[in-house]
């Protein structure tokens, strides 16, 4: 019987968390994938190339990508049509990578070069005002997706950190009221 981690499965996927496969993050769908709950064919970023990387070390037969999960297309990267742009954060919330800057009620702007494509601030855009496009360079490198789990991560710990920090002080301030 093989002995796969998450983290190897993980290492094959595009980082670009984008939750097409079903799961909230690619670590997700790895660990999905290890305990048979999901097929090794659900990830359309990282298309054929990834199913065939998949079925190598897992061992198992290359099927096609199911289009229930997308398609197979060019990498985009989003754009912010700036002078659209109502500064009302959502789409900061929203990116999983932090890829978007702004501040609230002033234009925001994505930084290119850590957008992963996932699209997940186009719906939160109240205005309409993100737009997918083609990616200069359709290959998503191993050190843009090494990069990008490692901001996925640091923002994950950053949440989780404002959720500590919040709850201890809503716990200051009960107890200040009950003294």
């Amino acid at each position: 019987m093989l002995q796969i981690s998450i983290e190897q499965i993980d290492a094959v996927l595009p980082q670009t968390q984008c939750t097409r496969c079903g799961y909230p993050s690619c670590r997700d769908y790895a660990a999905a994938i290890i305990k048979d709950e999901a097929q090794i064919n659900q990830c359309p970023p990282g298309g054929d190339e990834g199913i065939i990387k998949l079925a190598a070390l897992l061992n198992k037969s290359v099927v096609p990508l199911n289009t229930q999960h997308g398609e197979i297309k060019h990498r985009q990267i989003a754009i912010i049509e700036e002078e659209k742009c109502i500064g009302c954060t959502l789409c900061i919330k929203a990116c999983p990578v932090d890829a978007i800057v702004g501040t609230n009620k002033m234009m925001h702007t994505v930084i290119s070069d850590h957008c992963t494509g996932c699209d997940l601030c186009v719906p939160a855009c109240p205005v309409d005002c993100i737009i997918m496009v083609n990616a200069e360079n359709d290959t998503w490198s191993k050190e843009q997706a090494d990069l990008s789990r490692a901001r996925f991560q640091n923002r994950g710990q950053r949440k989780q950190a404002e959720i500590a920090a919040r709850e201890f002080r809503l716990k200051q301030q009960a107890e200040l009221l009950t003294k």
